[in-house]
This record gives C-alpha cells, structure tokens and sequence, in this order.
C-alpha cells in the first residue's frame, strides 16, 4: 500500500477514533431517544420540553431569545414553537411597541409540564444510570463551565 493511502487511512481511523464531537452527538442521540420514548405518550419530544421550560423559567421571552439561551437554530426554534402553539402549549403576546411578539406558556402548557413530570423522572433516571455518577458529573460541569462563558460575554 502507497505511503499516501496509509496516511489517509491513519487519519481515518484518528477520526473514527478520537473525534469528541462524533462522541457527543452519539451520545446526544442516545439519550434523547430515552428522554422521547418516555414522552411519546404525551406527545411531546425532549426538545420541545426544552423550549417550553426555559420559556415558563423566563415568564415571556422572544423565540430568538428561547434559540439563544438553549443555543438551537432559529430554524429549529420556529418549528418546536409552532407545533407548541397549534397544540396551545404556547401563546404569542404582542410586545408593547406592537412590532414584535413574545412567547408565554399557557394553562395548558403549564398543565402538560406537571402531567408529564413523572415520565421524565423515569428518562431521567434511565439517563443518569446510562452515563453514571462520573458522567452526570462531567456533562453538568461542562455546561455550567459553558455558561459561565457565556454569561461572560456579555
């Protein structure tokens, strides 16, 4: 085998390897579909959960607000809090200035998050016994480090 395509090969496998991000999303998917299949009876996926409790943790909040603090695409933002609203988790509410609305959740909303609590206790331990104690450890001070990032920014 040429000298060339061994190389190439070797970073192939480097990559397969090693690549952190590679890891994450494996991971990502993998512990999504626990949180999802807990919440399929409730027709509600983890990422719109997310959205619906940072905007109910906010009071009201722009969805490019929403898209910002959960670093999600505003395309993706758009999607999650349209199929909220058809469902009536989430309300639109005209800012003051009349130019711009603002997310708010709704009774209904509210009631979906208590209804839907004990299933995301069960994703929830499901989760932490798939990762560990070390795990949990890990992924909670590498957000918190992220936040303080961030909040640093600013």
């Amino acid at each position: 085998m040429p000298v060339s395509e061994r190389a190439d090969e070797d970073r192939i496998e480097r990559v397969a390897r090693e690549c952190i991000a590679n890891k994450v999303r494996l991971l990502n998917r993998a512990v999504t579909a626990v949180y999802d299949e807990a919440l399929r009876p409730h027709q509600l996926k983890i990422s719109q959960m997310s959205v619906l409790v940072t905007v109910a943790k906010m009071g009201h909040a722009s969805a490019a607000a929403v898209g910002r603090r959960l670093h999600m695409e505003k395309s993706t933002v758009s999607r999650n809090v349209e199929r909220m609203r058809a469902r009536g988790w989430l309300e639109a509410i005209a800012t003051e200035d009349g130019r711009t609305s603002e997310l708010r959740v709704t009774a209904r909303g509210k009631r979906l998050l208590r209804d839907v609590h004990p299933a995301w206790s069960r994703a929830q331990e499901r989760a932490a016994e798939m990762l560990g104690d070390q795990g949990v450890h890990g992924i909670t001070r590498t957000v918190d480090l992220l936040g303080r990032k961030e909040r640093g920014k600013g």
